[in-house]
């Protein structure tokens, strides 16, 4: 990091610039005068101004990502350059947001998976989800840029079409729905500063996440200024995004809003989509240091869906929609609503609260060749936190409790899809089929603690209380198969506990052991022909993990590597009916056993160039522990939809305003269903992004860049159907292709007042 261009402004008055190493300026650089502790913050263009300093002065400068260091300045005249070396120590000391009880990700007993700002510049802006892909553990299903399935250790591949069983909050306001469904194509990537993936149950701190939890942060806009900035991309299959985001801070107030639509045709039939958001966040400091904040989010989709395709199209065709898809042009349309509004009090040094009230609406409409379904869907809802800082047995300990409620009313009916009787590739709605209301709630009551047993170990403690039930009213059916009722779930309670162990310095080893949920959704729930199925119980599991995170070679070298054993009970699983057309089912146990595995290494090769090298890696050893379903019995058997391994190993060159990403992925063979009579082939990605930003004067700012997704043209499956069956005479239609060779290029510009 250098400081230049020091200046006069009056005898007590210090400007200048902080940039990095290569040159690049640097914003919200924490700028702290030593002898009286006060803070400044660097702005647009790394630019900074600090007033009324008494001579000499001594100031450190401190950022996420850089090693802290002292400057001493004798006089306003003097002009220093200290250089500031970027560190992957930083990394494992970064305080994760999510937790109920902030901490460094070093310190923290479980495995949480960090992503960037940075990071999600590694590869185009068109997706948000597919960044998941290199985190240890977590695996997304992508078979096309609305039909995304994230699944954590294994936890939710059984899911067909959509994410379950993960929670998922956007600046603390929760973003999965009462019944458990998650959608986050919606979000841009642009949008957000960092995403924290907690792995494995946390039911303790979240409710109901058996896989984990996803929470999604924007970047809280600390400096004044007004800007705008406005982007262009462009990509293969006539791919385009537009962008426009407003910031405009002064004073305590800060506010940003963003615009951005992408339109695509897609690499197959049937394969447009077209979506439109609205994006807005707005802070505010009062004078007593209490901070409320707003989050909203609007977005309008119309995305129509190829399908599957068996495995002849698929080797032969793979641009093909699947027939019944392609001639009932089958799509999904929705338009989605979030609000949050959060407010952070701080009753006292060692007492805090932080509170947000929410509102969430989706109304879908979504023609299928087997049936036309409408949903309409409101939620509400409240999350409070109370954490105190305080002493138990003598020992040094903070306490977290508080509740999370929502109350969700959502409506669904099926309709005749009559698209066979018409010409026309369309389809056309008929007579109706079902028709069901669902008020649907649940309460989370957590609290958890942790106390520094010694300088070197810390304990962490948590429980959760869980209610949840909803309402049915059958509004279709007046006779012996209404279903109308009050229905809920047995209550459930989620421990958790876990251990850190600082036992050489930056070198801590780990173990923790938890208890995690989830109930069964709607989807699952709903049977083909609109009933509902009252049955299911709620999906449990059991995670077992030990670890190590540890910082090597003088800080350079960051790694972390962790084993776990996650035992679920009550599978869930989704029996095929009918083409296209599942039910759930609760069907035995399985075991979850895998080993994660990650490291970053930061190089400074000179003032001008740095070279961060990345291995982010996983094996898996899922399979049913008993498992019998139609009676087959598939215990011992693999689960299917799931890579047995990932290695993604990765290169970043930095040389002044010039970037140079390339990283690679290879993933292994997925059982295709639970015989494990068919697998897919694995396969390699290899991914290239270039990027330069430069600065065109004092207000303008431009970026280009340049990337190649698969550059190998590799043929693969980038999401399957798990026990796909064929019907009459038909295969059964196993696989989502993935993307061939694509290519895309963007433009950025920045204006600032």
């Amino acid at each position: 990091m250098a400081i230049s261009s020091i200046s006069q402004i009056n005898a007590q008055n210090l400007e200048g610039e902080v940039s990095a190493a290569n040159g690049k300026s640097l914003e919200n650089v924490k700028i702290e005068e030593l002898a009286s502790g006060r803070i400044i913050f660097s702005g647009v263009n790394g630019k900074f101004q600090f007033s009324d300093l008494q001579f000499p002065a001594k100031l450190r400068f401190s950022l996420l990502g850089y090693a802290s260091k002292v400057a001493v300045f004798q006089n306003y005249k003097e002009a220093l350059e200290i250089i500031m070396e970027e560190e992957a120590a930083q990394l494992s000391e970064i305080i994760l947001r999510g937790s109920n009880i902030p901490k460094s990700i070093r310190r923290t007993p479980s495995a949480v998976g960090l992503i960037s700002k940075d990071d999600l510049k590694k590869s185009d802006n068109f997706n948000l989800v597919q960044n998941f892909n290199f985190v240890p553990g977590v695996f997304v299903s992508q078979g096309a840029l609305n039909t995304n399935k994230i699944n954590i250790r294994g936890i939710g591949s059984r899911s067909q079409y959509s994410t379950n069983r993960i929670k998922a909050y956007i600046n603390g306001i929760p973003l999965t729905t009462a019944e458990g469904e998650l959608t986050l194509d919606d979000f841009d990537p642009e949008l957000l500063e960092r995403i924290e993936i907690y792995k494995g149950p946390v039911s303790s701190s979240f409710g109901a996440g058996l896989g984990g939890s996803i929470n999604l942060y924007t970047p809280r806009l600390r400096n004044e200024q007004k800007s705008v900035v406005g982007t262009y991309t462009y990509g293969s299959f006539d791919s385009r995004k537009y962008r426009v985001n407003l910031n405009y801070v002064k004073d305590s107030l800060d506010l940003s809003i963003a615009y951005n639509n992408i339109e695509s045709e897609g690499f197959r039939q049937n394969g447009n989509y077209d979506r439109i958001s609205m994006t807005g966040t707005a802070g505010y400091l009062n004078k007593s240091g209490n901070y409320w904040s707003l989050f909203f989010s609007y977005s309008s989709l119309k995305a129509y869906i190829p399908s599957s395709l068996s495995e002849t199209d698929f080797k032969n065709s793979p641009d093909k929609a699947a027939f019944t898809w392609f001639q009932s042009a089958g799509y999904e349309s929705y338009e989605r609503n979030v609000f949050g509004v959060s407010y952070d009090h701080k009753f006292s040094e060692n007492f805090r609260s932080e509170t947000s009230v929410f509102f969430n609406s989706r109304d879908a409409y979504e023609p299928r060749p087997f049936n036309i379904l409408d949903e309409d869907m409101h939620s509400v809802g409240l999350r409070t936190k109370f954490n105190l800082n305080t002493s138990v047995f003598g020992k040094t300990s903070e306490l977290s409790f508080g509740a999370e409620t929502m109350m969700e009313w959502y409506e669904t009916s099926t309709f005749q899809n009559l698209y066979e009787d018409f010409e026309a590739r369309e389809s056309v709605g008929g007579a109706r089929l079902s028709q069901n209301f669902q008020d649907r709630k649940y309460l989370n009551l957590f609290a958890e603690i942790n106390a520094e047993l010694s300088d070197d170990l810390l304990f962490e403690a948590g429980l959760n209380f869980n209610l949840t039930g909803y309402e049915l009213e059958d509004r279709f059916n007046a006779n012996e198969n209404d279903q109308s009722g009050a229905y809920s779930f047995e209550p459930v309670l989620s421990p958790r506990i876990g251990l850190n162990y600082e036992a050489f310095t930056g070198k801590n080893f780990y173990a923790s052991a938890s208890y995690g949920f989830s109930t069964p959704t709607v989807s699952q729930t709903l049977t083909p022909e609109g009933n509902i199925n009252t049955d299911l119980k709620t999906e449990t599991g059991v995670n077992y993990e030990i670890g190590f995170k540890g910082n090597w070679l003088k800080n350079k070298l960051y790694t972390e590597l962790n084993l776990y054993s996650i035992q679920t009970r009550n599978l869930l699983v989704a029996r095929r009916v009918g083409p296209d057309q599942f039910v759930g089912v609760n069907a035995g146990k399985a075991d979850h056993k895998g080993v994660e595995f990650s490291s970053v290494f930061k190089s400074q090769l000179t003032e001008m160039v740095n070279i961060n090298w990345f291995l982010n890696s996983n094996i898996n050893f899922y399979e049913f522990d008993k498992f019998v379903d139609l009676g087959e019995n598939y215990s011992g058997n693999e689960l299917p939809g799931i890579p047995k391994y990932m290695v993604s190993p990765g290169i970043e060159v930095l040389v002044q305003d010039f970037t140079a990403r390339l990283n690679y992925q290879a993933f292994g063979e997925m059982a295709l269903n639970d015989a494990n009579s068919k697998y897919t082939d694995p396969y390699e990605l290899l991914n290239l992004k270039l990027n330069y930003d430069i600065r065109l004067s004092r207000y303008f700012q431009a970026g280009v860049n340049f990337g190649i997704n698969n550059i190998l043209n590799e043929h693969y499956a980038a999401s399957v159907v798990t026990n796909a069956v064929g019907f009459g005479n038909s295969e059964p239609r196993y696989y989502y292709p993935g993307n061939p060779r694509n290519y895309y290029g963007g433009l950025q510009v920045k204006y600032s007042l």
